[in-house]
C-alpha cells in the first residue's frame, strides 16, 4: 500500500517544523500530490501536518 498526499493548504502561519515537515514529505505547493510509502515515520509525518493535507490509500502498481 501507498499513501497519497496532497497540499490543501499553506504552511505559511503554522510552525515552521509543520512546514519542513511538508518539505521533507516533497510537499511544496498547494495543490501538489505525492506518493509515500504506507509506513510508521510517514504516519507520524501526515499526522503532524494533518490539518494542512488530504491523505488517500492507493495500490502500488505491480511491476
Amino acid at each position: 500500500m501507498a499513501l497519497k498526499v496532497t497540499l490543501v493548504k499553506s504552511p505559511i502561519g503554522f510552525e515552521k517544523s509543520q512546514g519542513a515537515t511538508a518539505r521533507a514529505l516533497g510537499l511544496t505547493r498547494i495543490g501538489r500530490s505525492v506518493e509515500v510509502p504506507d509506513n510508521a515515520s510517514i504516519q507520524g509525518m501526515v499526522f503532524k501536518i494533518k490539518h494542512m493535507v488530504t491523505v488517500e490509500q492507493v495500490e502500488e502498481a505491480a511491476k
